[in-house]
This record gives C-alpha cells, structure tokens and sequence, in this order.
C-alpha cells in the first residue's frame, strides 16, 4: 500500500530539520510540506479552513481554537519556546523603568491574541505590573480564530501603520515583538534585565514558555490514529540527535506539558482571551489512545 500523504505546514529548527530533509523515513506516511516562510501565516487557514493535515500553531490560537470548537486536535510537540522578556521594547530614553510603570501606557502587539503577548502580560502582572485592563492595548491584526473578540481596553490602529514606527515617533509607548529583535540602540527592553527576569519566571514555574506546539486535524486523529502516531515517531526521531538546551529539551509528554497549558490557561482567563473556561481534559480531547 502507498503511503498517504498528509499536507503539513511546520517550521524550519534544529528539531524538525531532519524531517523536513527527509532524513526521518516512513512506510506509512509522507509529509507534504507546504513552503511559508513565516510559519504563523499557517495558524488562520488552519483554525478557519482546516487548510492543513498536520499543521504548528501557537498555544493562545489553539486555545482559543479549542474554545470555539474548531476541528483540530492538540499532539504532546513543542516546536518552539522561548523566554519572552526580552521582546518586550521601549525607547531607550523613555520613562519606562520596568513593568510596574506600564498602567495607562500605549502598548502595541501585532494582535492581542499572540502568544508572546499572552505570556507577557501573565509574566508583567507577576512582576507587579498592572493587569491588561489598566493598559491601552493598540493592535495591527484581528485573532487568528474568528469569533474571538478582543477586550475593551484593546484597539486597532489605523490601517497600515507600522508599529516600530509608531513607537519611535511616539504614538506608542512599548510594543511586543515577536523572535525578531531589531538591533537598534534607540530601543531599549522595558524589562531593565531580561536575563534575569527569565530566571525569576524559572525559579517560579519551572519551564520555558511554550509558543507553538503540533496540531493535526480531528479528522486525521479520528479516523487514522495510527497514522498519528507515525507521525510522532518521525518528529521524536527527528528531534532525538539535537542536543538539550541550557534548560533541558522540551516536554514531549501530555503530563510534562500540563504545567505549561494550564499557566497560559490561567493567563488567557485573566487577560479576557477565552469567552468560557476549558480544562486540561478539554485541551488534550480527540488525542488518539495510547499517545502519552
């Protein structure tokens, strides 16, 4: 029997590059990868298309996925993680000296719903920082889930304006980024030492911050669980040779990433990203049996 062929959408890291070469064999699968080169252009088609078999996803869009009901199954895969604080940036010679001085600021995000945001805002209210409602939250984009709506004190801003450019002219007082850090030594991080403020977090919670993590659809999980299953073999073979970080390699089981869901779970229910509360077992439904 030919293998079936799953249409898949999956960044390029150390951990996946195995697989994307083709290293990693299979008798029942081929991957069908589809070349975007900025992977979280994937995240809408999939949640509003079902576009993809296999597809990354940032946690907050899947969350906010599973809340509404879309068709896609969670898989025990981080594809990426990272500290956030650094990506938090103001001008250099602004006011700010750290998160407790963010009340009543102008804080840009491409949307409200990312996850670099998300993480942000639970890690900036456990620095003693204001919560989301005492800030101005401007966004550039809507939620990657239709039907998710941003909270009162978030607003769009004009069409095409550019954010970096709004910040160093003033109409913005901070804004989040994304992995892409400008090197500009007219920017500054809010957070006056991310370092260390990434080990406070460690200190408290004990992991690294998930930001997208494998997702495939209900419909694969359903009717071809072992499929499934082949293709965690692959993406754990993948993985295996890439040496751990600093911090150790990432969870790769339902129980070693309950800790991380839950956290963001906790951290979207106070910043008013899920219209209704979801439970750890509401997360993991339709994983295949027998998938740890």
């Amino acid at each position: 029997m030919a293998p079936t062929t799953l249409r898949t959408a999956i960044g390029s890291y150390p951990r996946t590059r195995a697989l994307k070469e083709g290293a990693v064999a299979s008798d029942l699968l081929r991957l069908d990868l589809v070349d975007i080169p900025v992977i979280s252009r994937a995240f809408a088609p999939m949640v509003r298309e079902g576009r993809f078999d296999v597809s990354e996803m940032a946690i907050a869009t899947f969350l906010q996925a599973r809340v509404m009901g879309r068709p896609i199954v969670l898989l025990p895969v981080v594809l990426a993680a990272r500290f956030q604080e650094s990506a938090m940036l103001c001008l250099a010679g602004s006011s700010i000296q750290g998160p407790a001085d963010l009340a009543g600021r102008r804080i840009g995000v491409r949307a409200y719903s990312q996850t670099t945001g998300m993480w942000l805002r639970g890690i900036i209210a456990e620095h003693g920082g204001p919560p989301p409602s005492a800030s101005r939250w401007i966004t550039f984009e809507e939620a990657h889930v239709q039907g998710i709506a941003d909270p009162p004190w978030a607003e769009r801003a004009p069409a095409g304006a550019d954010m970096l450019a709004m910040l160093r002219n003033g109409e913005l007082d901070a804004v989040i980024v994304g992995n892409d850090v400008p090197d500009d030594p007219n920017l500054r991080t809010v957070f006056p030492d991310p370092k260390a403020a990434a080990e406070v977090f460690w200190q408290r919670h004990g992991f690294v911050p998930a930001n997208h993590l494998l997702t495939v659809s209900q419909d694969l999980a359903e009717k071809r669980p072992e499929l499934v299953q082949e293709l965690l073999r692959m993406v754990r073979a993948s993985a295996a040779p890439v040496p751990a970080g600093e911090r150790g390699a990432p969870p790769a089981t339902r129980v070693a990433l309950n800790p991380i869901i839950q956290l963001a779970l906790d951290y979207m229910t106070a910043q008013d990203m899920l219209p209704r509360p979801l439970t750890l077992d509401d997360v993991w439904a339709g994983l295949p049996a027998g998938v740890e």
